[in-house]
């Protein structure tokens, strides 16, 4: 059997072109219903874009929240060690009596005023971190805000009413940091009945 007998292989067409087994035809008019379709997943992809920007919104607001938060409590923990130093200072202004300041000497009287002086700059410092000092004396109680350590029978105030804080309180942002320790008068007229803003009475 020579070369010139055999059949060949390839059975393209001898033009070269490719075979196109059926030409695509765009249809004149659309498919019925496609219209609603296409409406519907428009109306579902812009549902769920609307829905992922308000997630995204909430997360934005939720996140400078939560900084915004850490930013002021989270130096909470630091600010409780601080008062410490700011209650000896006032138990070192306290211990000396109003008649030892009249009669004190000029060595005294510049200890007192530095003392005084310290005093009043570390309160400042705590204020620029919102950290603020209360006294409530001669202010209704507020379990929120104060912690009644005594009761005081006083019957020339309402029931109630602060008579004597032993130890400041402070506040640090909306929250309280440390409770006033207070003594309570007893024996008095009912106090009326004040409204709960969740504030101290009052700050100094």
């Amino acid at each position: 059997m020579t070369d010139r007998d055999r059949q060949p292989d390839d059975t393209t067409p001898p033009t070269g072109e490719p075979v196109v087994s059926k030409p695509y035809i765009m249809p004149d008019d659309p498919e019925p219903g496609s219209v609603e379709l296409l409406q519907k997943e428009a109306a579902e992809a812009r549902d769920r874009t609307l829905r992922t920007l308000a997630e995204m919104e909430n997360l934005r607001k939720r996140t400078t929240k939560e900084v915004a938060d850490a930013r002021l409590y989270g130096i909470t923990g630091f600010a409780r060690d601080v008062l410490e130093i700011a209650d000896n200072l006032q138990r070192a202004l306290d211990a000396v009596p109003a008649e030892a300041r009249a009669a004190a000497d000029p060595g005294l009287t510049a200890l007192i005023e530095g003392v005084e002086l310290t005093e009043r700059s570390l309160l400042n410092a705590l204020e620029k971190h919102g950290v603020k000092k209360f006294d409530p004396q001669g202010q209704k109680f507020d379990p929120n805000f104060q912690q009644a350590m005594f009761e005081v029978p006083d019957s020339s105030v309402p029931t109630g009413t602060v008579v004597q804080v032993v130890q400041a309180g402070y506040t640090i942002g909306e929250r309280v940091l440390r409770p006033a320790l207070v003594g309570v008068a007893k024996g008095g007229a009912k106090a009326a009945p004040a409204a709960n803003n969740n504030e101290p009475n009052s700050a100094v």
